[in-house]
C-alpha cells in the first residue's frame, strides 16, 4: 500500500513502475479516479505511452475480481485508489470503513489465491495517516509512504512496515517534466547548497532504515519583540527542540529563554532520530554566539537531560558516509563502543579527524578553539601579505 498527500506523485510513481514491469510481465493499472483518457494523456507526458501496459477504469470490485480471475492475467496489478472501490452487497458509500475494508479483503483473497502482486493506492488524512480502518495496514505486506513538502522538488518513499525486510527504508526522488528519477546521492542533494562560512549551520549524520544520510541542520536565534518568544520547527520534533534549549541554558548557561528560535531541517526531510540532538545543539550554539560551525565537519550524539552526550547506533556507517562525501571532521558521543573510528580514516590522503566529547558544554570550547584558529590564519596571511 502506498499513501501520500494529494497530488505528491503517487500515481505518477505507480504508472512509471507499471510500464517497467510491463516490458516482462503482464502488468495492469486499474484507476477509479482518472479515466483512460486522462491515464493515456499523462502516460505520453511522461513518455511511457508505448508501454505494454493494460488500463482499465473501474469501482466495482465484483467486476475487478471477475476480470483478474484468469490463468493468463496480470502478474501486477495497481489499484487506485482503495477508497473509490466498492462492493455492490454493501449498503455503503466508496470510502467508508466497511466498504474499505471488505474491498480491500476481497482483492488481497484474490491477489493470494491467484499468486500476483497487488498495490493499493490509499489516501490520507490531515495527519498524514493512511485513511479508511487501521487494519487496513495490518493487512498488507508493505506500507509506504510518499512524503514531500510543497515548494520542494524532491520526494521521499519511506517504509513504515515491511514483511520482507527491515522498516523505515527510504527512498529519494526528483520531480521533474519527465516523471520521477531516482536520486542516487541523497546526502550530496540534501548538501549542495551547504555553506561553512555563516553561522547556525552544521551538518548532522544520521541513518534511514540502513542507508546513512548527511542533512544540514539549520538554526537562527534572533531577540523577540513579544512577551513570548516564538518556536518555530520545520522537519523536526518541537518537543525535542524545547528540550535540548533547556539543557542548554540549565547545564551549559546559555541562556535563550527570551529569544526567538527558528530550527529547519534543509531539504524537506524529516528528522525523528534522537542522534540528531547534537548537531541542533551545535547549530543553536553557533547561532547564538555568531560563529560558524567547522564546514568540514558532521555532528551526531543524543543529548541526555543532565547534558551528558549519548552514543548512537550505526556510528561507522555514519563517519563512512562523511568520509564519501569529503568530509575530514566528526564531532562524535566520547562513550563509544567501537574505537575503530579513532585509529582515523582515510580522506583525500589524510586522516578523519574524530572528536569525542562527553557533555553538551564541550561545544562552546570547540568552536571557541575554531574561532581562534581562525583569527590565526587571518594574522598569518596578514604578515605573509604584508612581506
Amino acid at each position: 500500500m502506498v499513501g501520500g498527500d494529494p497530488g505528491i506523485g503517487k500515481s505518477t510513481l505507480l504508472l512509471q513502475v507499471i510500464a517497467a514491469l510491463a516490458a516482462g510481465s503482464t502488468c495492469a493499472y486499474i484507476s477509479g479516479e482518472e479515466s483512460i483518457d486522462q491515464l493515456r494523456l499523462r502516460a505520453a507526458r511522461l513518455g511511457l505511452d508505448q508501454a505494454p501496459a493494460r488500463l482499465a477504469t473501474a469501482t466495482s470490485v465484483r467486476d475487478i475480481v471477475t476480470t483478474l480471475d484468469d490463468a493468463d492475467g496480470a502478474r501486477v496489478v495497481v489499484i487506485d485508489s482503495i477508497q473509490t472501490m466498492y462492493l455492490d452487497s454493501i449498503e455503503s458509500a466508496p470510502g467508508t470503513v466497511s466498504q474499505v475494508r471488505t474491498s480491500a479483503q476481497e482483492l488481497i483473497r484474490l491477489a493470494k489465491r491467484r499468486g500476483f502482486c497487488l498495490l493499493l493506492v490509499g489516501h490520507v488524512t490531515k495527519d498524514g495517516q493512511i485513511a479508511g480502518p487501521r487494519v487496513l495496514e495490518h493487512m498488507v505486506d508493505t506500507v509506504l509512504y510518499f512524503e514531500g513538502e510543497r515548494g520542494h522538488q524532491f520526494g521521499i518513499l519511506r517504509s513504515a512496515k515491511n514483511r520482507f525486510g527491515p522498516t523505515d527504508e527510504i527512498g529519494v526522488f526528483e520531480m521533474t517534466d519527465s516523471g520521477l528519477h531516482e536520486v542516487a546521492n541523497p546526502s550530496a542533494v540534501f548538501l549542495s547548497e551547504h555553506d561553512g562560512d555563516i553561522s547556525g549551520a552544521s551538518v548532522f549524520a544520521g541513518v534511514e532504515g540502513t542507508r546513512p544520510l548527511l542533512v544540514e541542520i539549520q538554526a537562527l536565534v534572533s531577540a523577540s519583540a513579544y512577551s513570548t518568544p516564538r518556536r518555530a520547527v520545520v522537519g523536526w520534533d518541537s518537543a525535542r527542540l524545547a528540550m535540548v534549549l533547556a539543557v542548554l541554558e540549565t547545564r551549559a548557561g546559555l541562556a535563550l529563554g527570551g529569544s526567538d528560535i527558528y530550527l529547519n531541517v534543509a531539504g524537506g526531510l524529516k528528522i525523528t532520530e534522537p542522534a540528531a540532538d547534537l548537531a541542533v545543539a551545535a547549530a543553536l550554539v553557533s547561532a547564538a554566539k555568531g560563529v560558524p560551525v567547522p564546514s568540514d565537519a558532521i555532528f551526531f550524539g543524543e543529548i541526555g537531560l543532565s547534558g551528558e552526550v549519548r552514543a548512537v547506533t550505526h556510528a561507522d556507517a555514519r563517519i563512512k558516509e562523511a568520509n564519501k562525501l569529503g568530509f575530514t571532521g566528526a564531532v562524535i558521543p566520547s562513550n563509544r563502543q567501537d574505537s575503530s573510528a579513532n585509529k582515523g580514516r582515510g580522506v583525500k590522503g589524510g586522516k578523519m579527524n574524530i572528536q569525542q566529547i562527553s557533555h553538551v558544554s564541550d561545544i562552546f570550547a570547540r568552536l571557541q578553539n575554531t574561532r581562534r584558529a581562525e583569527i590565526a590564519g587571518a594574522v598569518n596571511k596578514m604578515y605573509a601579505d604584508h612581506e
